[in-house]
């Protein structure tokens, strides 16, 4: 479904540039959404898909390393390929540090232009990616019982059995099987694999209050 596909916004004031943008993108297969300014975009409700944005650098209501800044400021990580027809480089380093995926002057090479929004998306998806993977984790790692927590936190620290059960109170036959239980509700095959799990949750910063407050609740 279209719905599904990647898209590439972009924002241009010219309605000539728009317009070859559009017709160029869609050709190759491409799902376009075009507009005229800033504004226009930031009314437009995010795809939920891989995205990218082609974006110039003057516009008459908004400087585009404005709006990227603010695109920054509200959370969006989505990757921008800047056009411009009058940049230095002052402002390519500025754009670039910022996060940019590519800096084009115009008249720009299709296939330049092309490469970059492919690396944009590819950066993207990447990143939902990612997102998804850190969901699910969440998402385990919530069905654990407060005692399958601390294990599995302590595990994360490097302790052995007999050092959680001290810390914990309990016996070290209770332990292997609160951590048991916790690595098949996280689907890990491994206790290594727990570890890395743990790091990802940041459990493995946890310190021992933090620790006892979790026990406490």
């Amino acid at each position: 479904m279209q719905e599904d596909r990647p898209i590439v916004y972009v924002i241009d004031d010219c309605p000539s540039i728009r317009n070859g943008l559009d017709s160029l993108l869609r050709s190759l297969g491409y799902v376009t959404r075009c507009f005229a300014s800033p504004r226009d975009f930031v009314f437009h409700p995010p795809s939920g898909t891989a995205a990218c944005l082609i974006l110039d650098i003057r516009m008459p209501d908004a400087s585009g390393l404005d709006f990227q800044d603010e695109l920054a400021k509200a959370g969006s990580a989505i990757p921008i390929v800047f056009l411009t027809g009058h940049g230095d480089v002052p402002m390519s380093v500025k754009a670039m540090k910022a996060g940019a995926v590519e800096f084009l002057l115009k008249p720009f090479r299709e296939q330049d232009l092309l490469d970059a929004v492919r690396q944009a998306l590819e950066k993207d998806q990447t990143r939902l990616q990612q997102n998804a993977a850190a969901a699910c984790l969440q998402e385990r790692f919530a069905t654990l019982t407060v005692r399958e927590h601390e294990v599995m936190a302590l595990v994360a620290r490097g302790c052995l059995n007999k050092q959680i059960a001290f810390e914990l109170g309990l016996s070290e036959v209770t332990v292997k099987v609160h951590r048991a239980q916790a690595m098949r509700k996280m689907h890990a095959r491994c206790v290594p694999e727990l570890v890395r799990m743990a790091d990802r949750l940041g459990l493995s910063d946890l310190e021992g209050s933090d620790i006892a407050r979790g026990r406490s609740g």
